[in-house]
């Protein structure tokens, strides 16, 4: 398959609104795009309305962008909007020759770095991803197979088994829903298949992380694209050994990551990498909501391509 890039321009906007004022609150953001993994951030810009009375921008221990903010007088609403443009290269597609997934794992088990992004971190269970429920081992004997088969053919058929084998089905869990009902009821949104697939991973000793981003997505044919029709989006990354490295697998569509996914941040879990967490001073439940455009600027590929792999990027 030959190579491409894409250059976009990505907006998001998060909207909280609370039935009392908040009188104090301390929060971090994970919006910003990451660079690295083939990707390339060229610019990004964060506006928030109220303004915070501290903001610190720095990186997470895993890389990720992270903005710490605290917020000191009364707001009834909080709302944050990120644009940047971003450049996606070719992301990695099969490996020429790969360890079995067998292999793989005692592969990980020799490796001792502490790095951030080293295998050791993403072996163990983390706070969403316990993965000692009673179902998934034979879950994971269903959809990854015996062990001896090529390790990336096994992860990606596990993410094609997720696709065709599960639901999509937005209302029917929160972040916090136990792996064991998404894998009884086979139903769920993207964290939870990408949570699933992580917690198989990791019982068969596989290094596996969550992937936050954003992702492009096409309008039916003969239809015009709408605005705020992309989303939010969740998947997986799996350590494929000392050559390949991480390679990125979409279990929600089945297939391998591609120049449609831009990455924002990676972690453990989804509670690494949450969009907005932190603590606040309130009354009543808060409501929220986001859009995301993600729009294709107009440049011939190649030209991007070759800016993006000579460096000029």
């Amino acid at each position: 398959m030959k190579a491409i890039a894409m250059r976009y321009d990505v907006t998001l906007t998060i909207e909280s609104h609370y039935p009392a004022a908040v009188s104090d609150a301390r929060q971090m953001l994970h919006v910003r795009p990451r660079d690295g993994f083939n990707q390339r951030v060229e610019r990004v810009r964060l506006r928030l309305s109220p303004e915070p009375s501290e903001a610190v921008e720095e990186r997470d221990f895993f890389g990720n962008p992270a903005d710490h903010l605290a917020f000191a007088g009364g707001h009834r609403s909080l709302r944050i909007e990120m644009k940047a443009r971003v450049v996606v290269g070719a992301r990695p597609t099969r490996p020429e020759a790969g360890p079995t997934l067998a292999d793989l794992a005692a592969q990980a088990r020799s490796d001792h770095s502490l790095a951030p992004l080293a295998p050791a971190h993403f072996l163990g269970p983390s706070r969403m991803v316990d993965g000692t429920e009673a179902a998934l081992p034979a879950l994971g004997d269903e959809l990854l197979g015996p062990g001896q088969q090529d390790a990336f053919d096994a992860v990606l058929g596990l993410a094609a088994g997720i696709k065709a084998a599960f639901r999509y089905s937005p209302g029917t869990t929160a972040i916090d829903t136990p792996l064991a009902d998404v894998a009884r009821t086979r139903s769920g949104v993207c964290q939870d298949f990408t949570h699933l697939s992580i917690a198989l991973l990791r019982n068969r000793g596989v290094p596996a992380a969550y992937a936050s981003g954003f992702l492009r997505t096409d309008p039916p044919p003969g239809q015009p694209r709408r605005a705020h029709a992309d989303a939010m989006h969740a998947w997986f990354l799996a350590w494929l050994g000392t050559d390949a490295g991480w390679i990125g697998f979409d279990p929600t569509n089945g297939i391998v990551v591609g120049p449609d996914h831009i990455l924002v941040a990676v972690g453990r879990d989804y509670a690494d990498v949450a969009p907005i967490s932190g603590v606040l001073v309130t009354a009543g439940p808060q409501s929220a909501g986001h859009s995301v455009d993600v729009v294709p600027v107009e440049e011939p590929r190649a030209e991007i391509q070759k800016a993006f792999t000579s460096g000029r990027l």
